[in-house]
């Protein structure tokens, strides 16, 4: 299954608003003989993938698949009749998929004799690159996570503005390679005034990846003349979270990085539209400054937002917390 959840990681952010599902075939004696993962919309899907690798050495074998496999017609067959036709006796998936028209297709296996399992390394896999599909899902919203890097007294940037660099190194080039993997990332047109971002996803050397996120930017204003993001970004003219999110899904996004200012961070979290928090925290000191986040509506202790720290380790000299909302 960990094989077939790094298939997913590999293919994630080129699926949308598809889930980016990974799976191995073993054969009749256990090995390994063909790997996939879903692939852009219209194309395969990972069992199909993986089975046409396998080719004949899949009958009597097994497919270990993220997510169950879908048993309706799409724009692409159900993978439940691929498995069946290349002679598959045993399916394992991590995760029922919770989307009705697609679900079922455990039951449509059972029916055709192959013996099926579910829920292995569910918990991977619902926090890993499946986590953001299953929110689309479940929800119809895309899934936001708020990313901000701060010091150790909560300072986005020193009391003059400047703001470079307070991570370190290594957790830009971390950023950088999560940019790559999402559909969008969201900043304000505050951001865009005072930092004139680009918002690519680029490699150690400053050149762009193969792969780039849609930049968003949110404000009822014009961008300035001449912003790096005047021709490039989907100008969403709002200043509320929910048609923002609205006009994303519309759009087939899945997957939204939340990078731009603490009133736009204030808005969402106001709104309870921030799905996971990813915070860069820096081994320094600024005393002055912004904070992370301003306005998100909570004026009293017993009303603060709490949150479970789903991870926590070092990114360079950083300390990188990854944390959901309490539910």
């Amino acid at each position: 299954m960990r094989l077939a959840i790094a298939e997913s990681e590999r293919v994630r952010g080129t699926t949308s608003p598809n889930p980016p599902v990974g799976c191995v075939v073993l054969d009749e004696n256990g090995h390994a003989v063909g790997f996939g993962a879903t692939q852009p919309v219209g194309g395969a899907h990972a069992e199909v993938m993986a089975l046409k690798e396998a080719g004949t050495r899949a009958r009597g074998g097994t497919a270990v698949v993220t997510l169950e496999p879908c048993s309706h017609y799409g724009r692409t067959p159900p993978c439940t009749e691929a498995l069946r036709e290349a002679g598959i006796k045993h399916v394992i998936h991590a995760l029922s998929d919770p989307n009705p028209k697609a679900a079922g297709g455990a039951e449509v296996l059972a029916e055709a004799g192959i013996t099926v399992e579910s829920g292995l390394l569910a918990d991977e896999v619902s926090r890993g690159p499946l986590r953001a599909w299953l929110h689309y899902a479940r929800t119809g919203r895309p899934h936001v996570t708020w990313k901000y890097a701060a010091t150790l007294d909560g300072r986005i940037a020193a009391s003059d503005g400047t703001s470079q660099w307070i991570s370190s190194e290594a957790s830009r080039r971390e950023v950088h390679e999560l940019r790559a993997k999402l559909d969008a990332i969201v900043v304000g047109m505050n951001t865009v005034r005072l930092d004139d971002p680009a918002l690519t996803a680029r490699d150690a050397a400053g050149m762009p990846l193969a792969r780039q996120p849609l930049p968003v930017v949110v404000g009822t204003s014009d961008l300035p003349g001449g912003a790096k993001l005047q021709h490039t970004a989907l100008h969403v003219r709002t200043h509320e979270p929910d048609d923002v999110l609205k006009a994303l899904a519309e759009r087939g996004v899945v997957d939204v990085l939340l990078e731009g200012g603490p009133t736009l961070a204030g808005a969402f979290w106001r709104a309870g539209r921030v799905d996971r928090v990813l915070a860069y925290i820096a081994p320094a000191l600024l005393g002055d400054g912004p904070a992370a986040v301003l306005g998100a509506g909570v004026s009293t202790i017993t009303d603060a937002v709490r949150l479970t720290v789903e991870d926590v380790t070092m990114s360079g000299p950083d300390l990188r917390i990854s944390a959901v909302p309490q539910t």
